[in-house]
């Protein structure tokens, strides 16, 4: 069975115009000079190479791949979610005095059926986090598309459609289901509850779709053709809107109201980017209502006293230095984070170096700190709130760097949420579960929550694309990952792997995972960081060992043309000419 299914994934990919195979051996060579594309899926990275060869921009090449990984990866993103997305463009293309970068937030709203009380049942208690990730309770208004065609108007170079052509043939070509996809599909405990989803991903005795199955999705091709024909507003109006309400309100599993209007009314927003220093670099990330470009722009600045690149890189005392910076870093987010829109959220205080300055004296290289307290940013006044961990979950995200041949860079993190999102399907894509970031309590001791849900509202994310720049603007680096809340963590030890420690960017990615998020310190399984564990707890660190499953994709530019990275633990590549 095994030889044939070998047999027929190679007959299948000889008929592509780029193999798997193809894609692998350009992916070992990961070095470009003129543009090159870092994604979490080798048929995504070969739609955006297509267009970067076209003279499409970066922005073009990251909504083609984008459009692909919904059919490739239903599990982890797709035009049924939502992204954050930091544009790049060089001095020499910006019409202001110093290049430009900025921030689209296509972050899910909540419907304006919704109340702080979501995910309270009738009887007043919590509904339970294995329940309220399924369902038509947790789909909030999707955003990406609506992001994604706001960037198109602002950097596109080709024809919003030439961008939907990839996805569309290889949706009515089929593909051979990864065994990535297999696995999760086998291991989800909601898909197989969903009509359409269970006629979709499981053959007809229930089995779980095998590896190397072909899979087309031409209901997916048409819903595709339809918004490139007609714009992201076929989306939000019309037919596939009104099957979206259709889905969220009869589903068998906490149905809920969302009204046309609620699509109809969705604006994804241009955002004031997070910019701060890091020794000799710039540091461009994105602000609320993520929490990733504020903390780990904490992190990195509370680290600055320290000379790390005098301290191992494999070696206890960075890991302690650095989960202490981090366990500051969340102590802060999970009080100060959520909407601005809806939240007075201080992000110039959580910034402001003397603040930082002071909060880094906490951290001792000889003993950990125990809980620790949010901060008080300067001329800030706390109102009656409590802190939220908030999107401290597993979930299935996806991260895209680009850059193109005039050096402009896109790093874009989307999501659906948890895998396979709500497991409601429309047409063809995954609907999110991301209303679930939102506190399912919205109030503790007497006092309401930052992050509680609110009709209209964006909840909280740890998205954390970034882009870093030298002094003089030039870019660096491209860099970020799905991961929950540990984004955070993953994102943080890619860039001081790459700018303290020297290493080249797939080595800064591959380099073990660990994170500290005000609690225990997370040590990825299967590492040498397992080994450290007792040194660690001696310091006084509470130790877990787990699975740290990131996706980081990313790029470094040097003088001679980019160098690009993939995360080994997912399937993705890293290519370029």
């Amino acid at each position: 069975m095994k030889n044939l299914l070998a047999s027929y994934f190679t007959i299948f990919c000889t008929t592509l115009t780029f193999t798997f195979s193809e894609v692998s051996a350009a992916g070992n060579r990961n070095t470009a000079k003129k543009y090159m594309i870092s994604a979490a899926n080798p048929y995504a990275v070969k739609s955006g190479l297509e267009i970067l060869r076209e003279g499409g921009s970066a922005a073009d090449a990251a909504i083609a791949a984008q459009m692909i990984l919904t059919l490739v990866e239903p599990q982890s993103s797709g035009i049924g979610g939502g992204a954050f997305l930091l544009h790049y463009q060089p001095q020499k293309l910006s019409t202001h005095k110093d290049p430009t970068v900025q921030a689209y937030d296509g972050r899910e709203t909540a419907p304006t059926s919704v109340r702080p009380n979501l995910f309270i049942d009738k009887d007043g208690k919590k509904i339970s986090w294995h329940r309220r990730k399924a369902g038509g309770k947790g789909v909030g208004v999707p955003g990406l598309l609506k992001m994604l065609e706001l960037v198109h108007i602002n950097h596109g170079k080709l024809p919003w459609k030439r961008l939907f052509l990839p996805a569309i043939r290889l949706a009515n070509q089929g593909f051979p289901v990864s065994s990535r996809l297999h696995t999760l599909i086998k291991s989800d405990k909601h898909l197989k509850n969903f009509p359409k989803s269970r006629s979709y991903f499981y053959l007809e005795g229930g089995k779980p779709l095998p590896v190397g199955y072909k899979l087309k999705n031409k209901i997916l091709s048409n819903t595709l053709h339809l918004i490139a024909e007609k714009g992201a507003k076929a989306f939000y109006s019309g037919p596939i809107a009104r099957d979206i309400v259709s889905a969220i309100k009869n589903t068998h599993h906490l149905p809920a109201e969302m009204a046309i209007t609620d699509l109809t009314n969705y604006r994804a927003k241009l955002r004031k980017v997070i910019r701060s220093t890091y020794r000799q670099w710039q540091i461009y990330g994105m602000p609320p209502p993520t929490s990733g470009g504020v903390a780990v722009a904490q992190i990195l600045t509370m680290l600055e006293r320290f000379d790390l690149t005098r301290i191992p890189a494999r070696s206890v005392q960075s890991v302690h230095l650095i989960s202490e910076a981090s366990k500051i870093a969340f102590a802060d987010r999970n009080f100060y984070l959520a909407d601005p829109d809806f939240i007075n959220v201080p992000v110039d205080g959580l910034l402001d170096r003397t603040y930082l300055s002071n909060r880094s004296k906490l951290i001792s290289p000889l003993k950990a700190l125990g809980k620790v307290r949010p901060g008080i940013p300067i001329s800030y006044v706390a109102p009656n709130q409590s802190a939220d961990l908030g999107d401290n979950r597993p979930v299935s995200t996806t991260h895209i760097s680009v850059v193109d041949g005039e050096g402009n860079a896109v790093s874009m993190t989307s999501s659906i949420g948890t895998a396979f999102g709500s497991r409601l399907m429309v047409r063809g894509f995954m609907l999110n579960d991301e209303l679930t970031d939102f506190a399912a309590i919205p109030s503790a001791n007497g006092n309401q929550k930052a992050n509680r849900a609110y009709a209209g509202k964006r909840p909280r994310s740890s998205m954390a694309p970034t882009i870093i720049t030298n002094k003089q603007g030039r870019l660096v680096m491209v860099i970020g990952s799905p991961g929950g809340s540990s984004i955070i963590g993953y994102v943080a030890k890619t860039i001081i792997a790459a700018l303290d420690w020297r290493m080249n960017i797939q080595d800064s990615i591959a380099h073990p995972n660990f994170v500290n998020k005000n609690h225990k310190t997370e040590l990825e399984k299967g590492t040498y960081l397992e080994n450290f564990a007792l040194k660690l707890q001696r310091l006084g660190h509470k130790i877990k060992i787990k699975t740290k499953n990131s996706g980081l994709h990313g790029i470094r530019v040097h003088i001679r043309g980019y160098e690009g990275g993939a995360d080994p633990r997912r399937e993705g590549l890293a290519i370029g000419d």
